[in-house]
This record gives structure tokens, C-alpha cells and sequence, in this order.
């Protein structure tokens, strides 16, 4: 039993920040941790931490073993599930990653009427932009943005999003409108930085590189929408947090033509038929919310 407790603890070092941080996480103290861990070290005669003046981190051995703690642990909490019900009951801690900017703008609503659908789920959301490893920090499911990297991780296509190119009507009316990228050098720009470096496939072979000095820097993705609602200039945005605009006809899409290829977003998550009930409700919920929601919708 000393040793399933001790691998509990060393899991809990997943997706934590430091062993203090790992500690809390379990409930238990810092020294209740590290002789835990010293006691695996000792049994498997290998160094699963590197210690340094800068802190703890975790070997090569380390992270392997890591992800085998967490394999085996997650297979013992779906046998207790499966002699619990709770593979038929959707229940307990649920944590999931979801992209930030995307979340902004389209998870709100999903994830509100997920906990109104499944009452006894405590749902805990993780809001970054990058791609994460969902057994390294201890998450059951995933929303990402972009071709995803090889995984083992089951994924459920949900819908594609483009990059495009936009401007107020009032903006293309006094300005004129852009026929080709190359067009935009005579044009107001807006960005996040304060250099535009811009890439349209289709135009010049291999494709066409616009750099420029961006009219307007703006720090956020919303300012520089904002910025063009206004009549700023033209703005590079994905296609989702300009969605309501363009429909209410604030903002219009220009040189189409030229825009890269979709991304695809998809629902991640690990486990497999092995999930219990409430990774797999949240999976079928989000596909089913996200297949049909309106900002896939776009051409």
C-alpha cells in the first residue's frame, strides 16, 4: 500500500510548478512528499528529480515514469468507477485545457450548459495557448486550435477556423479595397505588433510575404478588432473572435482568395472507451455544441 501512496503522491507533481505546489495539491506536507519520492528513488535505484540551486525538476527517468504513474493510476480510479456506477453516472472532478482566445468567444455558453447537464461534475478549466500533455499534467480532455502533433490521444474533429483579413465599410469606402496582398502596402494596417509580417499562399509562387510597419499596435487580439470596427485600418484575425462583426455587417472580409488554409479544432482526450462517464459526457457534449455552433459556419 506504501507504494501505491507513494506513486499517488509523485503524480501529483504533474502539472505543478514546484514540489510546494505539488504538496498542496495532494494535501499533504512538503516533507511528506520528498520522502515519498525518496523512497521510489531508493525502491526503483534511479534519480526521478535533479536537484539544483534553481529548484527540483524531473529527469528523463523521471517524466517516463511520471506518465507510467499516471497511466496506472487513471486505470485504477476506472476500475472503482466502472465497480462504482460512475462509468454509467457522470460525476466527480473533470479538469480540461481550453485555448484562451477561444474560449472568449465560444466555450462560455458550452461549458455553462455541460454543468447544468451533468449537476454532480466539478469542472475545473485550464486557460493557455499551447499545445499541453494531458497525462503529464493530469488533464482529461483538451480543446485545441491547429494540426495537432502524433499523440496517442483520441481526437474528434468539431470544425475549422480561418485566419482572414478585414475592414470596417466605412474604411474601404474612404481607402478603396484591396484587390491583391500587394495592395495592402498603400493601406492603414493594424496588428499586435508593431511590425506586420503577413504570409497569402496562392498569390506568388511559393507564396507572398507582406512586411510592413504596422499603422496601429495593438496588445490585445479584441483592441485591434475593436480598432477596425472603428475605421482603423484592416486587421489579420482569426475567424471566430470577428464573427459577431461580420455578421452584423461592422466588418468585411477582403482578399479571400489569398487566405491560408483552415485550421482544424478538435476535442482531445485520453483514455479511450476506458474514460469514465464524465470525460466522455464532456467529449459528446462539446462535439455535439461545437459541430453545429455558428462560427464554423464561415466559408
Amino acid at each position: 500500500m506504501e507504494r501505491f501512496r507513494d506513486m499517488q503522491l509523485f503524480a501529483a507533481l504533474a502539472g505543478q510548478p514546484s514540489l510546494a505546489a505539488a504538496a498542496r495539491a495532494a494535501q499533504v506536507s512538503g516533507p511528506t512528499l520528498i520522502r515519498a519520492v525518496a523512497r521510489l528513488e531508493a525502491r526503483l535505484r534511479v534519480p526521478l528529480l535533479t536537484r539544483s540551486t534553481r529548484g527540483v525538476s524531473l529527469t528523463d527517468v523521471g517524466h517516463a515514469y511520471l506518465d507510467d504513474c499516471l497511466h496506472l493510476l487513471a486505470a485504477v480510479d476506472a476500475a472503482e468507477a466502472s465497480a462504482k456506477g460512475m462509468h454509467v453516472q457522470a460525476q466527480g472532478n473533470l479538469r480540461v485545457f481550453l485555448p484562451l482566445l477561444f474560449s472568449c468567444y465560444v466555450m462560455a455558453p458550452v461549458l455553462a450548459s455541460y454543468l447544468d447537464r451533468y449537476p454532480e461534475v466539478r469542472l475545473v478549466a485550464h486557460y493557455h495557448d499551447y499545445y499541453p500533455n494531458l497525462h503529464e499534467e493530469g488533464l482529461d480532455a483538451a480543446i485545441l486550435v491547429g494540426e495537432l502533433p502524433n499523440s496517442s490521444l483520441i481526437a474528434r474533429p468539431v470544425g475549422q477556423v480561418r485566419q482572414i483579413l478585414c475592414a470596417s465599410p466605412g474604411y474601404l469606402e474612404a481607402h478603396g479595397e484591396p484587390r491583391t496582398p500587394e495592395d495592402l502596402k498603400r493601406h492603414r494596417l493594424i496588428a499586435q505588433a508593431e511590425e506586420v509580417d503577413w504570409d497569402f499562399p496562392g498569390y506568388q509562387l511559393p507564396s507572398y510575404q507582406l512586411k510592413a510597419r504596422a499603422r496601429l499596435g495593438c496588445a490585445t487580439v479584441q483592441g485591434a478588432i475593436n480598432a477596425a470596427v472603428h475605421g482603423a485600418g484592416l486587421v489579420r484575425c482569426l475567424s471566430y473572435p470577428a464573427h459577431e462583426h461580420l455578421l452584423s455587417g461592422q466588418l468585411r472580409r477582403v482578399l479571400q482568395a489569398y487566405e491560408p488554409p483552415p485550421l482544424p479544432i478538435h476535442v482531445v482526450y485520453r483514455a479511450g472507451r476506458n474514460a469514465p462517464m464524465r470525460v466522455r459526457s464532456f467529449v459528446d457534449h462539446c462535439v455535439a455544441a461545437l459541430r453545429t455552433h455558428p462560427v464554423f459556419q464561415l466559408a
